[in-house]
């Protein structure tokens, strides 16, 4: 644990700082001047603000955004930063804040993600009370790693979830399963400094009926890992030849397959019910009890750090962040 100082506050955009626009709600400039004239005499570390290009409505978030803002963090804690605070719409809050988990792996400074139901300005606003509870607990202290902070919560990203449209408490921790071995060492390329390509990762819901040439049409779309979301403990259609064939081409293309849990609590254990473990069979890998949001950055970070399919997938069923532990 470490007290902050010195937090160096980046704004992506969101709600939080939106103002009205001819075509509704958008992200705006001149959130820095508000959130000093806010916090003129609140009691929380010295910062500095840094105005990302372009702000977004969270909406628009992409992985290739997250490389510029993994990018805009080790700037900071190079510049002597020794924490950082993301203000970030919410609706793509949790996504990000489970990628840059990933993405910044070992740094050695806390980064906080927040950001508000309501723009700043309107009332019963949770603008302000955000932001400076999330300044005041870098200052009093939070260890290194990502963090998510709303409400008075602190939440760790990858075993959270936005799982309300409305209200001050759209976040919630999520009761997955836990207890995997944590990985020993990580390759190099995992490192926080270690900028990442661009990886291609698809993420399928199993339904009821759904079809093989569903799966074939993310496989032939170029697809280098799936999120494969399947029911209960890691079940999906084993009596479907087809499908199963699929299921065997993505692996031998090397595309990786992860499963997880469409349920709220619990996670993937794919050798309970013959119909898991026949997934289990053509290559698909145990996602245990991650969230969607942290099986996607995870595979975003691993592919895109490029390493080998074996290593990606060994590291893939090993804890690198708390999202399986």
């Amino acid at each position: 644990m470490q007290s902050a100082n010195h937090v160096m506050v980046l704004y992506t955009g969101g709600t939080i700082g939106m103002q009205a626009s001819a075509n509704g709600l958008a992200p705006a400039s001149g959130f820095e001047a508000r959130m000093r004239e806010q916090l003129a005499d609140a009691p929380v570390p010295a910062w500095r603000f840094r105005e990302m290009s372009p702000l977004i409505d969270s909406a628009n978030m992409t992985p290739a955004y997250w490389q510029h803002l993994r990018s805009a963090v080790v700037e900071a804690v190079d510049e002597g930063c020794d924490a950082v605070l993301i203000l970030h719409g919410t609706d793509t809050l949790a996504y990000s804040a489970a990628a840059m988990s990933f993405q910044l792996l070992g740094l050695p400074a806390p980064v906080v993600f927040t950001g508000s139901m309501l723009p700043a300005g309107v009332p019963d606003s949770d603008a302000w009370e955000n932001v400076s509870g999330a300044l005041t607990a870098l200052g009093q202290g939070l260890a290194p790693g990502v963090h998510l902070f709303f409400h008075g919560a602190l939440m760790a990203p990858t075993r959270c979830a936005k799982i309300r449209s409305f209200g001050r408490h759209p976040f919630a921790a999520l009761q997955r399963n836990g207890g995997v071995a944590k990985a020993e060492t990580l390759p190099a390329a995992l490192d926080y400094r270690q900028p990442k390509a661009l990886a291609n990762v698809g993420v399928l819901p199993l339904v009821p009926g759904i079809a093989a040439g569903q799966l074939d049409a993310l496989i032939d779309s170029g697809v280098q890992a799936l999120v494969l979301e399947c029911y209960g403990s890691g079940t999906g259609p084993s009596d479907n030849p087809a499908f199963l064939a699929s299921l065997q081409r993505a692996q031998d293309r090397g595309v990786v397959v992860v499963a997880i849990t469409q349920c709220h609590e619990g996670g993937v254990e794919l050798d309970v019910y013959e119909a898991g473990s026949r997934l289990r069979g053509v290559g698909v890998l145990s996602g245990g009890g991650m969230t969607r949001e942290a099986a996607f950055g995870k595979l975003n970070a691993l592919i895109g750090a490029g390493l080998a399919n074996a290593e990606i997938r060994r590291l893939v069923e090993l804890d690198l962040c708390a999202e399986l532990s």
